[in-house]
Parts: C-alpha cells; sequence; structure tokens
C-alpha cells in the first residue's frame, strides 16, 4: 500500500472570481419563447374532406387530447371528435374532427377546432378563477 508521501501534493486551489451578475440583461428570456403560431405546430393531415379533418400538434399528449376531445365534442355541429398518440416515443397528437353534413356549409372543421382552443382556454380561465376564489375565502376564515 502506497503512502500519502508517494503521491505528488497538488497545489492549493486559488479562489476565481464569478462573473458580474448585474451586467447579465434580466429582461432578455433565457430560452425563446414558443409560440404556435411562429412555428408550426398544427398541421392539417392528408385525406381532409369538406366536412371532416384530421390534424397534427406537435409537442401534446393525452392532457390535451382528452381535455381538447370533450369540448369539442360539446359543440352541436360536431359528429365526431376522437384523437390519439400515434406513438409514445413521439411527440405529438392527431385530433379528427367530423361535423354534421347540414352545417358543412357554415362550419369548416378548422374553425371547430380553434373553437375549441378557446372553449377550453376559457373553461380553464373559469377554473382557475373559482380556484382562486375558493382558497381566498377558505384562508379568511383560518384567520378568524
Amino acid at each position: 500500500m502506497a503512502s500519502q508521501s508517494e503521491y505528488p501534493q497538488s497545489a492549493p486551489a486559488e479562489d476565481t472570481p464569478m462573473e458580474d451578475l448585474s451586467e447579465i440583461d434580466n429582461d432578455e428570456p433565457l430560452v425563446e419563447e414558443e409560440s404556435m403560431f411562429n412555428d408550426l405546430r398544427i398541421t392539417t393531415l392528408p385525406g381532409a374532406e369538406e366536412g371532416s379533418a384530421s390534424f397534427e400538434i406537435k409537442g401534446e399528449d393525452h392532457t390535451l387530447g382528452n381535455a381538447l376531445r370533450y369540448i369539442i365534442m360539446k359543440n352541436p355541429e360536431v359528429e365526431f371528435c376522437g384523437y390519439s398518440i400515434p406513438h409514445p416515443s413521439e411527440e405529438k397528437m392527431n385530433i379528427r374532427i367530423q361535423i354534421y353534413p347540414e352545417y358543412w356549409e357554415t362550419t369548416k372543421p378548422y374553425d371547430v377546432l380553434l373553437k375549441g382552443f378557446d372553449d377550453l382556454s376559457d373553461l380553464c380561465d373559469h377554473v382557475t378563477e373559482a380556484f382562486t376564489a375558493a382558497k381566498d375565502a377558505h384562508g379568511k376564515h383560518e384567520d378568524k
């Protein structure tokens, strides 16, 4: 077994000053924000017909798929809406929307998809407001 003295001694570590963090611009985002409008996250899949279409949404999974399907099916003009995840290792979701034939002239599947996003966003806003109000009310009761 080798003794401590047989190993070369390393020089003592020197303290090196860190960067001055005050020079960093905090207004500039470190990561670019992703937007549905500046990168094509939604594409129409081949096979669209007059009253039906399938869409691929990149970067989404069952969390959005099931909620969006539920909201779109509440639309009385929609005959069918379903979603699928093509493969678990791929970060994309496919959603199919079919409209009742009597609405083909006035409603397009893409419009139904956008309305579904708006309605889901409104529902999330309502849930957030109701939760915050209940939390605040509960906090006031505990203070007494």
